[in-house]
């Protein structure tokens, strides 16, 4: 019994943390996945370095072609793009 009084405090602390801490920045992080998934041609995007610019070829699974002035395109890390300020409208079939 008394060794039973002693593990729930540990229990209830490990359940506050998963609920506050953990579960949360699952969510973030299967969002943002979401978000680089759905890049395409057009997208205004900002990267981990503060460089904002256009999408201009979606290369590969992994990789993007960001122009971030006219006639200035770098290759970027599609997992280093932190935030898609405007969306394109998908092309009509």
């Amino acid at each position: 019994m008394q060794g039973i009084q002693s593990i729930i405090p540990l229990i209830l602390v490990f359940g506050i943390m998963y609920l506050l801490l953990i579960r949360p920045q699952q969510k973030k992080l299967k969002e943002h996945q979401q978000m680089v998934a759905a890049l395409r041609r057009g997208d205004q995007v900002v990267t981990q370095g503060g460089l904002i610019g256009k999408v201009t070829k979606v290369k590969d699974d992994n990789e993007i072609e960001v122009e971030i002035a006219s006639g200035v395109s770098v290759r970027v890390v599609r997992s280093s793009i932190t935030a898609v300020t405007s969306k394109t409208e998908p092309a009509k079939a």
